[in-house]
């Protein structure tokens, strides 16, 4: 197939697209929102194929695609719930656990290396990250006066390290990437103790917190997995080249997998408290670019580790908070902030990233040193 023809499909999928919005709104403004789902799950459907085709907007699709999972969940949750007699949500913990095994075999010791070559940017990182989200989580939650289950759900993301998305937008806004890809492993590595111990203490306001039994589930969620693929890059580093080709797609759908999964549990309560939780998580993840960019700034730190700080920091690792929402038995109240966090993460950071990306931060750098 030739460049033409390609273009001439993302033409015509954009304006299936559009064609698809336009029946979707006539069918909510007639009042017949109930039967809308079959358009509007098309729309982010032919709206995600047909942007691949613009290099600007193309980053944009997986989160297209995963706000398709959303209203296919919203609108058919027994999908999404129950095959038979197996309940789905019992997939999420090993989707996790394979998403974590191909963290780990991307990884090496080089990447905790990045402690002592800038110990600096990973220390002010690491308590930005775990001072900054925790605590913004626990004041968004009381704002808004969420039930209690839904404010523990805020605070958790809140808690919770930063994920693999981090290092792709620091990549793209010409940040510091090694240090991204450090403070990501740094802070997933400290997750089985600091989110449980941040949880008691905030989370703690709202629902009990088994402390031990919270480290315990992020230690098999995140650690045994990253450990197996650490010793697996070691022995067969550069023998499995199909799975470094192979785990960038598997995680993209384990993850749109996992937010339908936790959207149609939580379907109920999303349809009451939706918006306002869509708002704190707007507020939230925003905060954190914001109050972890600056911080950085007044510590007079490179642009490019401010940048980095900043996406560490608003970014967080939304498939952990819902596995460890699962096996706090919460998956469909405590886990719901993480499945709204995800994707507008996922627009925010790409934004954030490409606005960077056209800005020179060693210019940036040199105007700090001026003034």
């Amino acid at each position: 197939m030739n460049t033409n023809q390609m273009k001439k499909q993302y033409q015509i999928l954009l304006i299936a697209s559009l064609i698809f919005l336009l029946a979707s709104i006539v069918m909510l403004v007639l009042g017949k929102g109930a039967q809308a789902g079959p358009f509007i799950v098309t729309f982010f459907l032919s709206l995600a194929l047909g942007i691949r085709g613009h290099v600007k907007f193309k980053g944009f699709s997986f989160t297209v695609l995963v706000f398709a999972a959303v209203a296919a969940s919203m609108y058919y949750p027994s999908f999404f719930t129950n095959v038979g007699d197996f309940q789905l949500k019992s997939l999420i913990v090993p989707l996790l656990q394979i998403i974590m095994f191909g963290m780990g075999t991307a990884m090496s010791i080089k990447d905790f290396v990045g402690v002592v070559k800038m110990p600096k940017g990973v220390l002010v990182g690491l308590i930005c990250q775990f001072t900054i989200m925790p605590v913004l989580g626990f004041a968004i939650a009381s704002l808004f006066r969420f039930p209690p289950e839904i404010a523990a759900g805020v605070v958790l993301i809140g808690s919770s390290p930063s994920g693999l998305a981090s290092n792709v937008m620091a990549y793209l806004a010409k940040a510091n990437l090694a240090l991204s890809v450090t403070l990501t492993a740094i802070s997933t590595v400290l997750a089985p103790l600091m989110t449980p111990l941040l949880m008691e203490t905030f989370a703690g306001q709202f629902v009990p917190i088994d402390f031990l039994g919270m480290m315990i589930s992020i230690s098999k969620i995140v650690i045994l997995p990253i450990i197996a693929g650490l010793l697996f890059n070691y022995f067969f580093h550069g023998k499995a080249k199909w799975l470094d080709r192979a785990m960038p797609v598997f995680s993209m759908a384990a993850i749109a997998m996992t937010v339908a999964i936790v959207t149609a549990a939580g379907r109920d309560s999303l349809l009451t408290i939706g918006l306002f939780l869509f708002l704190a998580a707007i507020f939230h993840n925003i905060s954190g670019y914001f109050l972890g960019y600056w911080s950085c700034r007044a510590l007079k730190m490179k642009e490019q580790d401010c940048r980095t700080i900043a996406l560490e920091v608003g970014m967080q690792n939304g498939g952990l908070a819902s596995g460890i929402a699962l096996e706090m038995g919460k998956i469909g109240t405590i886990g719901l902030a993480s499945a709204v966090f995800g994707p507008w993460m996922n627009i925010s950071g790409s934004s954030l990233a490409t606005w960077w990306r056209d800005k020179d931060p060693n210019k940036k750098t040199n105007e700090s040193k001026e003034t």
